[in-house]
C-alpha cells in the first residue's frame, strides 16, 4: 500500500510556522531535537517521520494524534479520514498514545498562555536562561526546550516550573496538578507505561491523554470534574445589574461629616468593562447611575420582584465608596451590603432558589492609609478610629446556599481606582473572565487569579497595597460558558 502523497502534500501545505513548531515540540520523543531544528518546512517534517517510521503505509496514526494535539480537525477529517470522536476513542486504549503526556503538558501550558504572561515568565528566567534567547520572537515552546537544554526541567524535574506558573497564573499551576494527580504516584515519582498497570490510575492516564487541547467541556480531565456545575445554558443567563455612583455632590453638601466624599472618577471605565464582558456572557445589561441609598434599596427591591424562573443566575456589580460592611448612596446615607444580599435569599426571592447569586462590590470597607496624586481610594469616611487590627470577618452575605461576594477588599482596607484606568480590583476581574470563561475556568479559579493580579499591584512611592477577598456558599462549580 503507497503512503497517500496528495494527502499528506496538503496537509503540509496548511501548516503555519506555529503549527510547524508544536508538531516539532510534541515529537521530540521520536526525533533528536538537533534534526528537528534544521526543519523550517511542513514537508520536511513529514519526510522525516518517514523516515523514522513514524508514518508508514496503511498506519498514519501519529500523524493522526499529532493534528488532533494541535487542534486541527479540519485536516484529520477531510485528509485522513478521522474525527475527534475517533480519535478521543482511539486515544482511550492504554499504550494508543504516542506523544508523550509530559511533552502534551509543556503544548497545553504554551496554549494556555498569553503573551503578557510569556513575557513575565521570560523575566522571572532572565538569570536562568541567556538573554539572546529571551527575545520578543521566542516563543513558549522555545523556553520550554531552552529550560531542558539546561536542566531546570524535565518529566521528573517540574519545581521550577510550578513555581513559575503559580507566580504568574493560578489556573497553569492546576494544570500542571491535574497532570501529577493523573500520571504521578503519591510520592511524586513518574508512572512510566510499564508501571502503570500496578502503580497509580491508568483509566485516569488514559483520560487524560485523550483529551484534545481545546476539551469540548471544562474540567474534563481534572478529578474535580466530577463536581457538579450550575445550569448556566438559559438565554439570556440572567440579569447583571451595574449600580454604578459616581456624583457625591448631594453626600457633600448634605452630610458634614462626610463633606470630603470625592466623586469617583474612573467608575464609567469600570461600568463599560462590566457591560462588555458579561454581555459577551449573554447576560442582560441593567445599569443605574449615581442613586440614593434610598434609591439603591429600591433598585434591588425591584429585581427582587422580578420573575427569574427562566433565568439561570442573578449577578449584581455595586460600584460606590464604602466602609466596613457598607456602601454609601451618593447622599452619604449607608446601606448594608448584607441587607441587599438577603433581598434574594431562597425565602425572599423563589424563582432564584436554588441558582447561583453573585455580587461584587467595588468600595473601600475601612479608613484609607494613603492617597496619591493619580491613584485614589474608594473610602467616603475619613474616621480615623475605625478599626485597623480585627480579625477578619465576611458577614455580608447569608448563611444560606449558592452565594459568591467578591469584595474588592478585606474588611478595614481600603481599595484604589485610577481616575482613568478604573479600579484595580474591577479591572482584573473584567481581565479574568474575559481570559479565563473560554476556558472553561470555574470562577473560584479566576477569583483566584483576580486576588494574585491586584495584590502584585501598588501605590508607589509608598508600596500601599490591596488583597480582594471571595466569600461563598457555592454548592457546585460555578462556569459562565461563552457559548
Amino acid at each position: 500500500m503507497e503512503l497517500p502523497r496528495s494527502e499528506l502534500l496538503v496537509i503540509s501545505e496548511e501548516l503555519d510556522e506555529g503549527e510547524l513548531a508544536a508538531l516539532k515540540f510534541l515529537s521530540l520523543e521520536h526525533v533528536p531535537m538537533r534534526r528537528l531544528e534544521a526543519i523550517q518546512k511542513a514537508q520536511d517534517f513529514v519526510d522525516v517521520l518517514q523516515e523514522k517510521g513514524m508514518i508508514e503505509a496503511g498506519n498514519l496514526d501519529f500523524l493522526k494524534e499529532l493534528l488532533y494535539r494541535i487542534g486541527r480537525m479540519d485536516l484529520l477529517e477531510a485528509q485522513l479520514g478521522s474525527s475527534r470522536e475517533e480519535m478521543e476513542e482511539e486515544l482511550q486504549v492504554p499504550g494508543r498514545a504516542r506523544v508523550a503526556a509530559y511533552r502534551y503538558l509543556l503544548f497545553q501550558l504554551s496554549e494556555d498562555m498569553n503573551n503578557d504572561e510569556l513575557n513575565y515568565f521570560k523575566f522571572l528566567l532572565g538569570t536562568e536562561l541567556p538573554k539572546c534567547k529571551l527575545n520578543p520572537k521566542t516563543t513558549m515552546l522555545d523556553v520550554f526546550i531552552d529550560m531542558e537544554k539546561k536542566g531546570i526541567l524535565g518529566e521528573g524535574n517540574l519545581n521550577i516550573l510550578k513555581h513559575l506558573c503559580a507566580e504568574i497564573n493560578f489556573s497553569l499551576l492546576k494544570r500542571i496538578e491535574e497532570y501529577e494527580l493523573n500520571l504521578f504516584g503519591k510520592e511524586g515519582i513518574v508512572i512510566t507505561e510499564e508501571q502503570s498497570g500496578s502503580t497509580g490510575d491508568p483509566e485516569a492516564r488514559t483520560r487524560w491523554l485523550a483529551s484534545p487541547v481545546s476539551p469540548d467541556f471544562p474540567g474534563s480531565c481534572s478529578a474535580s470534574s466530577q463536581l457538579e456545575a450550575y445550569k448556566m445554558t438559559s438565554q439570556p443567563r440572567g440579569v447583571c445589574l451595574i449600580l454604578n455612583n459616581h456624583n457625591f455632590a448631594k453626600a457633600r453638601k448634605t452630610v458634614l461629616e462626610l463633606k470630603n466624599m470625592k466623586d469617583r472618577n474612573g467608575t464609567d471605565v469600570d461600568a463599560e468593562a462590566l457591560r462588555r464582558v458579561f454581555s459577551n456572557l449573554h447576560f442582560e445589561i441593567a445599569e443605574y447611575r449615581d442613586l440614593t441609598a434610598e434609591q439603591i434599596r429600591e433598585t434591588v427591591d425591584i429585581y427582587r420582584c422580578k420573575d427569574h424562573k427562566d433565568k439561570d443566575c442573578f449577578v449584581c456589580c455595586i460600584l460606590s465608596h464604602g466602609k466596613k460592611g457598607v456602601i454609601y448612596g451618593v447622599d452619604g446615607q449607608e446601606v448594608p451590603i448584607q441587607e441587599l444580599t438577603t433581598c434574594f435569599t431562597g425565602q425572599n426571592c423563589r424563582s432564584l432558589a436554588g441558582k447561583p447569586k453573585v455580587f461584587f462590590v467595588q468600595a473601600c470597607q475601612g479608613d484609607a492609609c494613603q492617597k496619591g496624586v493619580i491613584i485614589e481610594t474608594d473610602s467616603g469616611d475619613q474616621d480615623s478610629s475605625l478599626e485597623t487590627d480585627a480579625r477578619f470577618q465576611l458577614d455580608c452575605i447569608p448563611a444560606e446556599a449558592d452565594f459568591l461576594l467578591g469584595m474588592a477588599t478585606l474588611q478595614d482596607y481600603v481599595s484604589y481606582r485610577s481616575p482613568r484606568q478604573g479600579t484595580w480590583y474591577i479591572q482584573a476581574l473584567c481581565k479574568q473572565l474575559e481570559y479565563s470563561c473560554p476556558r472553561g475556568e470555574d470562577i473560584l479559579t479566576i477569583l483566584t487569579a483576580v486576588n494574585q493580579e491586584v495584590s502584585r499591584k501598588s501605590c508607589n512611592p509608598n508600596a500601599e497595597k490591596q488583597m480582594p477577598q471571595p466569600s461563598f456558599t457555592l454548592r457546585k462549580k460555578l462556569i459562565f460558558p461563552v457559548n
